[in-house]
């Protein structure tokens, strides 16, 4: 019997569609990377970026051929978390939806846990 198991985060078809606008214009491959480091009004903050490959430590999501790399020490602090694309009155942007995060920065770029 197969087990299935949920990612370890999930990246939305309207972030996957702006990953690969965004890569398509670099002529790089569609890959975003998600990482978090200290810092930022709450403790931590999230950081994104275009990724030219995957680390072998990298967990990996794959939503319409658009992959989302995080490192593994990273995963701790985002896992079960979603990564969505924004794009309203405020102004464009990724957004993270994380289960992990006790509290947040108003603009939602920050977290604690």
């Amino acid at each position: 019997m197969a087990t299935i198991t949920q990612p370890e985060v999930a990246l939305t078809p309207a972030a996957a569609a702006r990953v690969a606008a965004i890569a398509a214009k670099q002529g790089k491959p569609a890959i975003l990377r998600l990482s978090v480091e200290g810092g930022g009004c709450s403790g931590f903050q999230y950081k994104f970026g275009m990724a030219e490959d995957v680390a072998e430590d990298d967990s990996v999501v794959e939503t319409d051929g658009v992959r989302l790399v995080v490192d593994s020490i990273s995963l701790d602090l985002v896992r079960g978390a979603q990564v969505d694309f924004v794009d309203n009155l405020g102004g464009a942007h990724f957004a993270v939806t994380n289960p992990n995060a006790a509290s947040g920065c108003g603009c939602g770029t920050s977290f604690s846990v």
